[in-house]
């Protein structure tokens, strides 16, 4: 998966779909698709906080499969923050597959807390 910072909130995400996403011999399994959703969504709530050395953990996540992702399609995850609290940020986002069809929507929402928390530090 590779992404890009479009602006604070707002993220673009890319994966291919490879055999290892296979939960059939042509369409992946909804858990990697499911995952790729978390990473797009997560990482648009983490470009609002990061600059104050915070990062987020899901609180919950939906999503609506709406097509199937095939092996071979590259899919593109649209990412953007609503909302934004003090600690509480909910993102929505829009997997496409590379012929701009939509495959997946939905939303999560993150808590936002120090890096410490986590185990991580500042250098």
């Amino acid at each position: 998966m590779e992404f890009n910072i479009l602006a604070e909130g707002k993220v673009e995400y890319q994966m291919k779909i490879t055999e290892e996403h296979l939960a059939t011999p042509v369409a992946s399994h909804g858990g990697a698709v499911a995952a790729f959703m978390d990473a797009a969504l997560g990482v648009a709530s983490l470009s609002i906080v990061c600059e104050s050395l915070r990062v987020v953990s899901t609180i919950e996540m939906n999503i609506r499969f709406l097509r199937p992702a095939l092996l071979g399609n590259l899919l593109t995850a649209k990412a953007e923050v609503i909302s934004a609290g003090k600690r509480i940020i909910v993102a929505e986002a829009k997997i496409y597959n590379q012929d701009n069809e939509l495959v997946a929507s939905g939303s999560g929402t993150f808590n936002a807390y120090p890096m410490e928390k986590a185990g991580l530090t500042s250098n």
